[in-house]
């Protein structure tokens, strides 16, 4: 169905990033004629979208939520709903609603080229995601010939501080000031006080993890031995969550572990790199420790906490993850992945489809001129340069997608 101008265009948005990005686009996309609402689920929702004019609060128990935006949709006429992440409980009911009611999905994700880029698709993302069923060769039909973009993998991950900071500032509101949220139920099963508590101790001891990530990666670079390199990811992630087979990222660490063990070279060495907003809530470095002891490879395999992964990526011989996006940064540089879970770049052109001892031993290379065709899509479809946290950032980010959002075309159709 092709639809209205934008004057008749109604936006409902849910839950988005943390910090101003969803009530800052909502402002550009009034300008344009349309309206917009915001549906708060708890006060850190509240404190970031001030208009309480077009604000409506959710303090009902959760179970009702699916006829309360039935009730919301039919009473403002809501063409489009907004949101962040489509895994979550509420916006996963709320996009299955909206898909029978003919409502267009707009959904934000971290972008599948982070940090300087953000996803911005419809109906699905990550492992939802239209790009899951679409063959690398549909990809380059689309592609042409036009000029492939060959830009360099970004260096370091961009707006971290501002991201902690407003992490902990959001749960710092739903942590004192949420007594108007009686009902509300997190999706994840962190108690709000530890996140915040978390995010708060990270805030605090960046100098700490900084001098600890300068020292790790000093040590694996100087020893001159080959390595492999292992990404882990937050366990509460939706990508991991949603779209992985292994249940923990200890489960993750012991498979890695035993099939270095078992296929790599003795002189090798392995690093297992954690997420940069990992939170210290696992204990990833004395799991790790007692999976080498376990497997025989003691003092062969190591880890760094967060940092730019450039540095460590650019040296190494493999990559491994179950899912994560930072995996198109090895691709990008050609280096062999493996990879466990769904995910967007799941291609048999880019990914090694042997079994981990084989993968230490003797990786299959990525087609690599496929790839930038495949990046190259990507940047011209579902890609937005910006971010969402910093200003500069989202500045970048809002001069671009508001007119993605009123195209008529989702943007692997428009190209």
């Amino acid at each position: 169905m092709p639809k209205p101008p934008a004057p008749q265009r109604r936006f409902l948005f849910l839950q988005g990033p943390h910090g101003p990005f969803f009530y800052q686009l909502g402002k550009l996309l009034q300008k344009t004629g349309a309206t917009c609402w915001r549906v708060g689920f708890n006060q850190g929702d509240g404190v970031f979208w001030p208009q309480g004019s077009t604000y409506i609060r959710f303090n009902a128990p959760q179970e009702t939520w699916p006829k309360a935006f039935k009730n919301i949709v039919a009473d403002k006429g809501i063409t489009d709903i907004v949101l962040y992440g489509d895994t979550r409980p509420i916006h996963a009911k709320a996009i299955e609603i909206a898909r029978q009611s003919g409502l267009t999905v707009h959904i934000f994700e971290e972008g599948y080229l982070r940090p300087y880029w953000v996803t911005y698709e419809r109906d699905g993302s990550n492992g939802y995601s239209a790009l899951i069923d679409t063959p690398l060769s549909n990809i380059q039909c689309k592609i042409g010939k036009t000029k492939a973009d060959h830009a360099e993998a970004p260096a370091h991950w961009g707006d971290l501080k501002q991201h902690v900071f407003y992490g902990a500032l959001y749960h710092w509101f739903v942590m004192f000031t949420n007594w108007r949220y009686r009902n509300f139920k997190r999706h994840r099963a962190l108690p709000v006080s530890q996140e915040f508590w978390l995010y708060f101790k990270r805030l605090i001891l960046m100098p700490f993890h900084w001098l600890d990530r300068i020292l790790a990666t000093r040590r694996i670079k100087s020893s001159g031995a080959p390595f492999h390199l292992a990404l882990l990811q937050l366990e509460h992630d939706s990508s991991f969550q949603a779209h992985s087979p292994l249940p923990t990222m200890a489960s993750f660490i012991e498979l890695v572990v035993k099939g270095f063990a078992e296929g790599a070279a003795p002189h090798h060495i392995l690093v297992f790199k954690a997420h940069p907003l990992e939170n210290g809530q696992l204990p990833l470095r004395r799991h790790i420790r007692q999976c080498a002891r376990k497997n025989g490879v003691a003092g062969r395999v190591h880890f760094v906490k967060g940092g730019k992964l450039a540095t460590l990526m650019d040296g190494a011989k493999t990559v491994t993850t179950i899912n994560s996006t930072a995996a198109q940064q090895a691709l990008w540089r050609g280096l062999p992945l493996k990879i466990f879970g769904e995910a967007v770049y799941n291609k048999p052109e880019f990914v090694s489809a042997q079994d981990l001892p084989d993968f230490f031993a003797d990786p299959v290379y990525p087609d690599h001129s496929s790839y930038l065709d495949y990046r190259h899509f990507l940047l011209e479809t579902s890609q937005v340069a910006g971010g969402f946290y910093s200003r500069r950032g989202r500045s970048q980010l809002l001069r671009q997608v508001v007119e993605k959002m009123l195209a008529e075309s989702d943007p692997y159709s428009a190209l």
